[in-house]
């Protein structure tokens, strides 16, 4: 019997010490020390022995076990270390190398010229308001001067989700609110940058969604002669000093009376060229003497004040600025249109 525990040990040995792992050394643990391993197998011989025979039999099976345990173990923690010191080399970092270089994004170019009128009139005392694009007909329309019968609906081609909730036309509907919040309470100084909608085709000049950003100021005494000094103001500000604007009469429902205003051409200084037509003058915005009757629809007295308004298109203040000669460009997420503009601009 001595013979059959010798080799017993010696196949212990030799599969313990052939073990390339964790999980092989686990199955030769099974094979020699579980309930039907080569020892156990040994322990159940016991029955075939004399009363005499057994207590020898058993110490010796048990000193084959507690050999067979203690190997299992060196060898357990013997891999255990190399299995550590395999992890460490593999997430060894060279910091050496170079890095990896993180490309930095760009501020949209309609952003770039959001902010720098944002910049420009929080300068000037103005604050800068924010509105839904869902937005209802009461803001959109009505308190704008233009109930449901009015012809200047059919100028604007609406997306409505409801017969009295759309996506808003302008952003004259957050002056609207502003006006409704002030309660007549005087001065108010206010512009309003946002994305507007309407139902037109898209192609180089046109899209059925772009950006505007309106400016409204009612107070005591506001003139026309006001709302010309603020927009020369902006027009130098956004395409270089010296440039002029003038007024040409013209027509919106929410102010009266109503001016298109161009600037003079910032490519030839107003002596003509072939972005100003020959010219020497581009139309940028619509603007005007806020209506009476919108003064009163939201609680102010127009006998006691007045106030102007103005709405810019921040697309074509860019294709002006920037040299950009389709709108489309603006909304069709080409990294390579984007990273021409330098995001400290």
């Amino acid at each position: 019997m001595s013979d059959v525990m010798e080799q017993v040990l010696a196949e212990a040995r030799a599969a313990i010490e052939n073990a390339a792992d964790l999980d092989g050394l686990n199955h030769v643990r099974i094979q020699f020390l579980g309930k039907k391993g080569s020892v156990q197998a040994l322990m159940a011989q016991m029955k075939n022995l004399s009363r005499e025979e057994k207590p020898a039999f058993g110490q010796k099976v048990n000193e084959l076990k507690g050999e067979v345990s203690r190997r299992i173990e060196e060898k357990q923690k013997e891999l255990a270390e190399l299995g550590q010191k395999a992890r460490m080399a593999s997430e060894k970092i060279d910091i050496t190398l170079p890095g990896d270089c993180m490309e930095l994004g760009t501020i949209h170019p309609l952003i770039m010229i959001q902010q720098q009128l944002e910049d420009l009139f929080l300068g000037m005392g103005y604050k800068v308001a924010e509105g839904p694009e869902v937005e209802q007909d009461y803001y959109n329309f009505e308190l704008a001067n233009i109930p449901k019968d009015h012809p200047a609906r059919d100028m604007q081609d609406t997306f409505y989700i409801d017969p009295n909730t759309l996506l808003r036309t302008h952003t004259t509907a957050m002056q609207m609110r502003e006006l409704e919040k002030a309660e007549g309470q005087l001065p108010i100084k206010l512009i309003c940058p946002g994305k507007v909608y309407r139902r037109d085709d898209d192609d180089a000049t046109h899209s059925h969604q772009f950006m505007q950003c309106e400016g409204l100021v009612v107070g005591e005494h506001i003139t026309l002669a006001d709302l010309k000094g603020t927009l020369e103001y902006m027009a130098s500000a956004m395409f270089g000093s010296g440039r002029k604007v003038r007024f040409r009469p013209s027509y919106f429902p929410f102010t009266e009376p109503s001016v298109e205003v161009d600037v003079s051409c910032p490519f030839c200084n107003g002596k003509g060229c072939s972005v100003c037509k020959g010219s020497g003058w581009i139309e940028i915005l619509g603007a005007g003497m806020v209506h009476p009757h919108v003064l009163e629809m939201n609680g102010f007295d127009s006998e006691k004040c007045s106030g102007f308004a103005f709405g810019v298109g921040l697309e074509r203040v860019a294709m002006l600025k920037y040299g950009i000669d389709d709108i489309r460009n603006f909304y069709t997420n080409d990294l390579r249109f984007l990273k021409t503009f330098n995001r400290f601009d």
